[in-house]
């Protein structure tokens, strides 16, 4: 009990630096918008407290499934940091803003090709908007692109060398995956390969649907801004993480799918020669 309640602190705590670090690094953040962003940080807190220090299932899923949620917590962690430093660079530049910065703008550079993501992020914004505030963009849209990429990339590579998730144990769906029903009407692989593909298939289009239709929302309700930094921050920073995580989750379920099947198969098996006389 004493260590799960730690390590529920210890998350908490972790929560806490990732919601406050961009109103804590910016210079231009005012005493509203701190208190705002520390309210939220609070709540973010005491929901993860609540959920790694219970035994029951809650909100999160796979929770005790490590380390899919350690890996989607790093990739937004990186994200909004390297989001700060960029935009810290425009108020106080400094060496290390520079580099990343610099950095950024080839990775940008690099994977703007006509229909890529960056691109129509970039074309997402208004006519009206300042060369340097699209270059921002285009630069953390770059950046942070490529680290969903990489997230992917190591999640795949932790799945195949840790044989995820069963590595830590017999892989307890009520907990890991609180949303499901392995009760309801329809097959459970079925079911899970068919939500699998979903979340595949989503967090392949978000990417490219975003942009599209935030355009076409603009001529309805208006252009969106990203000239406030911190809307900046955290919307490029959900545009890349969001379509990772529904990626992971998607893998992930289809990996149990996988594993449901193999077990089916292997009891079958096993009745089959039990039905064999000797």
């Amino acid at each position: 009990m004493i260590s799960r309640l730690s390590g529920a602190m210890l998350r908490a705590m972790l929560v806490v630096v990732l919601i406050t670090m961009p109103a804590l690094m910016l210079p231009s953040a005012s005493n509203d918008a701190v208190q705002m962003v520390m309210l939220v940080a609070i709540f973010g807190a005491a929901l993860t407290i609540f959920e790694y220090s219970s035994t029951y299932p809650g909100l999160v899923e796979f929770r005790e499934a490590p380390p899919f949620n350690r890996i989607r917590f790093i990739s937004l962690f990186v994200t909004v940091f390297l989001l700060t430093t960029i935009t810290r660079g425009t108020f106080e530049p400094t060496t290390f803003n520079q580099i990343v910065t610099a950095v950024g703008s080839l990775i940008a550079n690099a994977i703007d090709f006509p229909y890529s993501p960056v691109r129509l992020v970039v074309l997402m914004l208004p006519p009206d908007t300042s060369e340097a505030q699209v270059e921002l963009v285009r630069t953390g849209a770059g950046i942070s692109y490529l680290t969903s990429l990489l997230t992917l990339a190591i999640f795949l590579i932790v799945l195949r060398l840790r044989n995820w998730p069963t590595r830590h144990g017999a892989f307890n769906v009520w907990i890991n995956l609180p949303t499901f029903d392995p009760t309801a009407v329809g097959d459970v692989v079925a079911r899970l390969e068919r939500d699998a593909r979903v979340n595949v298939g989503l967090g392949f289009l978000l990417p490219f649907l975003t942009p599209a239709v935030v355009k076409a929302a603009s001529k309805l309700f208006g252009s969106i801004s990203l000239d406030s930094p911190h809307t900046f921050i955290w919307t490029v920073a959900a545009w890349a993480f969001l379509p990772a995580s529904l990626f992971m989750r998607g893998i992930a379920m289809g990996r149990i799918a996988g594993m449901i099947a193999d077990k089916r198969k292997r009891n079958a098996e096993a009745q089959a020669k039990e039905m064999i006389p000797a």
